[in-house]
């Protein structure tokens, strides 16, 4: 019993060292179609529902590589977090911290890297 307690425990401690953990996709997806496509889309072009010709800023396009390789991780993550005002964009992308939890940022880091087939640029 105690041989299969360490070997839990250390799995659980290499899975949260390899990355932590994020929220099982189907609930990130649900996430993402909730919070983030109302302006970036379904797909993640920047043509959800909400933007209209006179929305005032273009939502990023998460499937553009070339663009989204220029974001590190943690620059994606700061945005979600404290919104675009906190990296000189726009005051239209709201801040998450308060809603979403830490494993959901996580995951949706991972879904944008997921839509722009990318793995972003190193820092």
């Amino acid at each position: 019993m105690m041989k299969t307690l360490g070997i839990l425990a250390t799995a659980a401690t290499l899975a949260f060292l390899a990355g932590g953990s994020t929220a099982p996709a189907a609930e990130i997806e649900k996430v993402f179609q909730f919070y983030c496509a109302q302006c970036h889309g379904l797909g993640g072009k920047g043509d959800g529902p909400n933007v209209t010709k006179d929305f005032p800023v273009s939502p990023r396009n998460f499937t553009n590589a070339a663009e989204m390789n220029k974001l590190t991780d943690a620059d994606l993550k700061n945005v979600i977090l404290d919104g675009g005002p906190a990296v000189s964009k726009s005051p239209m992308m709201p801040p998450w911290g308060k809603t979403l939890t830490a494993e959901q940022v996580d995951g949706l880091v991972k879904h944008v890297r997921v839509l722009c087939n990318c793995k972003g640029k190193e820092g």
